[in-house]
């Protein structure tokens, strides 16, 4: 889906694409780990395979230097999916380390994670996820 910058973000923070979500899709650096999860749905809702390399921490186990095939792989999941929305449970900082608990509405069903990422230098990555009930 390509991105239409004056629909509401699919984040769900109710504000425009444009004043949410594209800035880091065009390169800033979001703040802390919540808005980098919120940015990675995002980018998964409107196709930005880039942008979901970019921010995957090298240890996880999706990570590839084999960016063709992963950047395929993204984009036949996010084109085979509507993304109906996203719910925040919690959000925790521990330093350099933090922790996303979140359910994502997705056409395949429900998707309930606590994602884990870390801070190196200045930078959130997603590092990985438990699926809960």
């Amino acid at each position: 889906m390509k991105p239409a910058p004056n629909a509401p973000c699919p984040c769900g923070s109710k504000q425009k694409y444009k004043k949410c979500c594209q800035r880091y899709h065009k390169g800033a650096t979001p703040p802390d780990a919540l808005s980098l999860m919120k940015s990675r749905y995002t980018a998964f809702a409107y196709e930005q395979s880039d942008y979901i390399i970019k921010t995957t921490h090298p240890n996880n186990s999706d990570y590839t230097t084999d960016k063709k095939r992963w950047r395929e792989d993204i984009l036949a999941f996010s084109r085979g999916t509507t993304f109906r929305g996203l719910k925040i449970i919690s959000f925790e900082t521990k330093g350099s380390e933090a922790f996303v608990t979140f359910e994502a509405n997705l056409s395949s069903g429900l998707l309930k994670e606590k994602s884990r990422f870390l801070q190196e230098e200045g930078r959130w990555l997603y590092v990985d996820g438990e699926f809960t009930l």
